[in-house]
């Protein structure tokens, strides 16, 4: 039975997931709380094999190569914000003061193929419009959708290469279309259910 664990990190309240079993576990958008992060994952006594990133915002790789180097796991990306990851520009932080520039990403999505990393199983489908390369990582018991959708609205469309149009379809298509029953963790805010935002979300009216 897969676990769950939530952390949210700094001001702009980030939510980094760690996702795991007895074993192993999962670590999703590292935020910028570090020691947060680890002290969390040192919690469920488990092995980290990956770091997965729904889509490459400053917000949700803040932690991301310290993560990297201290547990020395591969990194997720989708193959088209894979520059994001060493680039300020596109990840959003050149003009922050502190600029995340971080090492490629060791591995790049493939959408329809089940991965199994540790005895952990998922696969991800596509979920653009709040970034080009945002995926949703759908695990057998819940997704993680990072700032696709939210519990009641959907994510800001008004950043680099955002489309609305674009983000409602690919929810439309790739999120709605999964069991309603399933819980969806997003990349800020609190849990939803697929089938709440279903009948309730005002963006997919």
């Amino acid at each position: 039975m897969l676990k769950i664990e939530r952390i949210v990190n700094g001001n702009i309240q980030e939510n980094c997931y760690i996702v795991h079993n007895d074993r192993y576990s999962l670590i999703i958008d590292p935020g910028e709380d570090y020691e947060t992060i680890v002290a969390t994952i040192e919690k469920t006594a488990t092995k980290p094999v990956a770091v997965l990133l729904t889509h490459a915002h400053f917000d949700h790789i803040a932690s991301l190569q310290p993560i990297r180097d201290l547990y020395t796991i591969p990194v997720y990306v989708s193959p088209i914000e894979k520059e994001w990851l060493v680039n300020p520009e596109l990840n959003l932080s050149a003009g922050s003061g502190n600029p995340i520039v971080a090492k490629a990403a060791e591995e790049l999505f493939e959408t329809g193929k089940t991965y199994t990393l540790g005895d952990i199983s998922f696969h991800v489908v596509e979920t653009p419009g709040h970034s080009p390369g945002s995926v949703t990582i759908v695990f057998e018991d819940f997704i993680v959708c990072g700032d696709a959708l939210f519990k009641g609205s959907i994510g800001r469309t008004d950043l680099y290469l955002g489309s609305q149009e674009q983000l409602v379809q690919s929810i439309r298509d790739n999120i709605l279309t999964l069991p309603d029953i399933l819980p969806a963790y997003p990349g800020h805010g609190d849990s939803t259910t697929i089938g709440h935002e279903k009948a309730t979300n005002p963006f997919l009216k």
